[in-house]
């Protein structure tokens, strides 16, 4: 008889459900352990979520910003004094119920690509239980919603529990007034005044969706400027562009508690001035999830923030036990998870790997403009990580970007001054998610702006500024080397 590998996933996530596609593929036996749901909360309470609401205020904004531009009249009954009022308006609830259709739908196609790729999907937390057997095997209990256990043997288990979100002691979230970004779909009526605490990725996001569909924003930062671990560049363009829409951002201002009053929120800030709103958003960071899952009684070492350690192929400190995605702390994206637990699952079962490679990962703020990234940053090349040229192109020069009267955003690039070879790039523009791709393929490749410079693009489009960035760089080095 054949003998099977058996792998047991505890979470459901990108880490998770990419693991148990790739494992059931290479023959193993194959448990996805989950109690919300196949997808996460990447599917279920964040990505796919935020990004369909997001859809939603991208379209708002379009209109808002360029349709006088672009000589689109609109007819309706407003009073001629009154003709730069808003036009346009949202049924939030209408937005938040096909958000849920849409983060819900994903999940079952997710469930139905793994079970139809032969793993079993178990609803349920699952925790190791002791440390490893003789054999090698590992125990994993897993506890139904009715308080039944399944205890399940596992030649390797991969830890993918991902993340909550953080709360501050006095601005406990309650679902109604207060909130944090797994609650906000919940909402049937637009929030009058929203009060966003937190400037990074998910603050951000929130509040300039927000204020895109018709909001008034504020949105208070502990830190100098908004998306303080972003390009310094390009979280200058979209502070200004939120002020320049009407969002009142407060920099250096840490909150310190939230409370209801009546159908009003207030925040009080740490140098004692209190704000005042209908809601209040909270996006202080996540959490992860860790506890409760018998790791350290396992032999899994947990960093002092409750994140699990993991080497480049996903190892734990214990053996055959493996982790992936934001428990880990790695890379809180979505295509690191995946990659991760892929990674997992080639090493565990002997198949070719390579190492995970943070350098390679490309990786989107949406907001408008968006904000996309890949390779060494501006921070890198100022702390002298890498000795890099830069040039950096409005898209102000854009004949394409002055067509679709976009105002915001360039196109930067990074290269090294003796070979050319790309090591980075920024793109700051509508849909920029899509435009890093190109500067990705040649991070990945060791591409140098020669190449980039010397492919055809189409004329005219945004891509257009890409190569001519690369153009630029290739000049740069030329005369230096002349």
């Amino acid at each position: 008889m054949e003998y099977v590998t058996r792998i047991v996933i505890i979470g459901g996530g990108p880490g998770g459900y990419e693991a148990a596609l790739v494992a059931a593929q290479l023959g193993a036996e194959v448990t996805v352990v989950d109690c919300d749901g196949l997808g996460g909360a990447s599917v279920l309470t964040d990505c796919v979520p935020s990004k369909t609401l997001i859809a939603t205020a991208e379209v708002m904004t379009t209109f808002d910003s360029s349709y006088e531009e672009l000589g689109i009249i609109v007819a309706d009954d407003t009073p001629p004094l009154e003709r730069s009022a808003r036009v346009v308006g949202v049924d939030l609830g209408k937005v938040n119920r096909r958000v849920k259709r849409l983060a819900l739908a994903q999940s079952h196609d997710i469930t139905a690509s793994v079970t139809r790729a032969g793993a079993r999907v178990m609803r349920g937390r699952g925790r190791l239980e002791g440390m490893q057997a003789l054999d090698g095997s590992r125990k994993v209990v897993v506890t139904a919603a009715d308080g039944t256990e399944e205890t399940l043997t596992a030649d390797a288990v991969l830890i993918a529990t991902g993340g909550h979100p953080r709360e501050l002691p006095d601005a406990r979230p309650d679902g109604e007034r207060i909130l944090n970004w797994t609650q906000v779909y919940d909402l049937t009526e637009l929030p009058e005044e929203l009060i966003v605490v937190g400037s990074g990725v998910t603050g951000a996001e929130f509040a300039g969706a927000y204020q895109a569909l018709g909001s008034k924003v504020t949105l208070v930062s502990s830190r100098d400027r908004v998306l303080p671990g972003e390009d310094p560049d390009a979280a200058a363009v979209l502070e200004d562009v939120f002020r320049r829409r009407g969002m009142n951002v407060m920099a250096r201002s840490r909150a310190q508690s939230a409370k209801r009053v009546g159908d009003r929120v207030e925040v009080a800030l740490a140098d004692g001035r209190v704000i005042t709103g209908t809601h209040c958003l909270m996006a202080v960071g996540a959490i992860p999830n860790s506890a409760g899952l018998g790791l350290e009684e396992a032999g899994v070492k947990l960093r002092e923030s409750g994140h699990i350690w993991t080497d480049k192929v996903s190892r734990t400190t214990a053996p055959g036990v493996y982790a992936a995605g934001d428990v880990t702390g790695v890379f809180a994206l979505a295509s690191v998870a995946a990659m991760q637990g892929r990674i997992a699952m080639y090493h565990f079962l002997g198949d070719a790997v390579a190492p995970l490679d943070l350098k390679s990962v490309s990786s989107n703020v949406f907001t408008d403009p968006e904000i996309a990234t890949v390779g060494y940053t501006q921070a890198d090349v100022d702390a002298g990580k890498i000795d890099a040229r830069v040039v950096k192109l409005p898209l102000l020069r854009n004949p394409r970007a002055k067509m679709q009267g976009i105002r915001d955003g360039f196109v930067k690039i990074f290269s090294r001054p003796g070979t050319g070879i790309v090591v980075g790039g920024v793109v700051v523009a509508p849909r920029a998610s899509e435009l890093i791709h190109p500067i990705s393929i040649a991070v990945d490749n060791n591409m140098t702006v020669e190449q980039i410079a010397n492919a055809f693009t189409v004329y005219p489009s945004l891509s257009g500024s890409i190569a001519e960035v690369a153009r630029q760089l290739h000049t740069r080095r030329a005369s230096a080397e002349g």
